[in-house]
C-alpha cells in the first residue's frame, strides 16, 4: 500500500514538473519572440505609456497595435515572476527587442530622454517662450505666473537671474515645473557655493547682489576671459560711488519698447534699470548668468581701469581715465562705422 501510495505521488509529481516545464517552456519561448514594428520595417519606434496604466492595459494594447502576439503570456511571466510594476512615459521600442526585453524596459523606467538647453544670458521671458516652443510644455501658457513659480519652489517677486542656463534632460512625464525646478536648484547651489569662497571686501551685502552684478556681466560680455575685467572696472566703480553706467541694464528696462538701438533719449529716462540715471546696482538680476559670470563677480580681477569700450571684434578696451576712454570710443566707434559702410551693399 504505502509503495503504491509511493509510486502515485511520484508520478504525480513528475506529472507536474514535466507539466510546469512544459508551460514554462511555452511563456520564455513567447518572452523571447522578437516584436513586430509593422509593414514599415522602421527600426525603432517611440511608445507612450500614459501614466495610471497597469501591465495588463499596456500588454493588451502592444497586442491590439501588433507588437506582441500574445499578451497574456506576457502578464503572466510578469506576475510569475513578480515584475507587474511598470512606469509612465515614452520608450523606445527595437527591431530586436522582445516581450522580455520591453518588460524589463517598462519595469525599470527606461524611458526616452529628450534634452532641452537655455544659453546663458536669457532674460526668464526668453526661457518661457523657449519652453512653449515644445509641444509637451505648451499647457503651461494657461498657467497663471505666480503659481508656476510657487509651484517650482521659486519664492520671490522676480524670478530673473534665479535659474541656471545649461542644458535639462526631461521625460514625456515631467512638465516646465520639473524644469524650472531642477534650474533653480542648480542655480541656488551655485551661487551659495561661490559665495562661500568669495573674495574679501566686495561692494555686495548680499549674494543676491553678486547675483544681480553676474548678469550685468554675463550681458557685456561673451569672452570668458574677459569677464573677471570687467567685474573689477564694476567693482571699482562702485566701491568709489561711480554709476555703472551700462547699456544692458538700460536695454531690460526698457523691455519690448526696445528697438535693436538705444537713443540719447532712453539714456535720460529714468528708470530702475538705467544705470546712468541711478546709484548702484539694478533692483534685480537682469539675465540668466553662468557660473563663470558669477565667479567673476565675486573675484574680479585687481586694476586700475574704470571705463571700457567694445572693439568691434567681441573685444574690449579698457581705459583708466575718461580722457582715454573718450578717445578710444572715438577710435572704436568710427572704425566699427567704416566697416559697416563697406560691408553694406553700394
Amino acid at each position: 500500500m504505502n509503495k503504491l501510495i509511493l509510486r502515485v505521488s511520484l508520478w504525480t509529481f513528475l506529472a507536474a514538473f514535466l507539466g510546469g516545464a512544459l508551460v514554462y517552456g511555452f511563456i520564455a519561448q513567447h518572452m523571447d519572440n522578437t516584436v513586430n514594428l509593422g509593414a514599415s520595417q522602421q527600426e525603432r519606434v517611440v511608445w507612450a505609456i500614459a501614466k495610471g496604466s497597469n501591465l495588463s492595459q499596456v500588454n493588451r494594447q502592444l497586442s491590439v497595435e501588433g507588437i506582441i502576439s500574445n499578451p497574456k503570456v506576457m502578464s503572466a511571466y510578469a506576475t510569475l515572476f513578480s515584475q507587474t510594476e511598470i512606469q509612465a512615459g515614452d520608450y523606445w521600442i527595437t527591431s530586436e527587442d522582445t516581450a522580455r526585453s520591453l518588460l524589463a524596459k517598462f519595469n525599470s523606467g527606461d524611458v526616452v530622454r529628450r534634452s532641452i538647453t537655455f544659453p546663458e544670458g536669457w532674460s526668464f521671458k526668453q526661457w518661457l517662450t523657449h519652453l512653449s516652443s515644445i509641444d509637451q510644455f505648451q499647457s503651461s501658457d494657461s498657467v497663471e505666473l505666480g503659481y508656476l513659480l510657487k509651484m517650482a519652489g521659486i519664492e520671490v517677486a522676480n524670478p530673473e537671474g534665479w535659474l541656471f542656463p545649461d542644458t535639462y534632460r526631461y521625460t514625456s512625464a515631467d512638465s516646465v515645473v520639473d524644469i524650472l525646478k531642477q534650474a533653480h536648484r542648480k542655480m541656488q547651489e551655485t551661487l551659495s557655493l561661490e559665495w562661500k569662497t568669495r573674495q574679501p571686501n566686495l561692494p555686495y551685502d548680499t549674494a543676491y547682489e553678486a547675483l544681480i552684478m553676474a548678469s550685468i556681466i554675463e550681458k557685456e560680455t561673451g569672452l570668458v576671459s574677459e569677464r573677471a575685467q570687467i567685474a573689477g572696472v564694476f567693482v571699482r566703480r562702485l566701491k568709489t560711488g561711480m554709476r555703472l553706467q551700462t547699456d544692458p541694464t538700460v536695454i531690460y528696462g526698457m523691455g519690448d519698447e526696445y528697438r535693436g538701438n538705444i537713443r540719447r533719449s532712453d539714456l535720460k529716462a529714468f528708470s530702475p534699470y538705467n544705470t546712468y540715471r541711478i546709484n548702484g546696482l539694478p533692483p534685480t538680476p537682469i539675465a540668466m548668468p553662468s557660473a563663470d559670470a558669477i565667479r567673476a563677480a565675486l573675484h574680479p580681477e585687481e586694476g586700475s581701469s574704470l571705463y571700457f569700450v567694445a572693439r568691434g571684434d567681441g573685444g574690449h578696451y579698457f581705459s583708466n581715465t575718461l580722457e582715454e576712454h573718450n578717445k578710444a570710443v572715438q577710435k572704436y566707434q568710427i572704425e566699427y562705422r567704416k566697416k559697416e559702410y563697406q560691408s553694406s551693399p553700394q
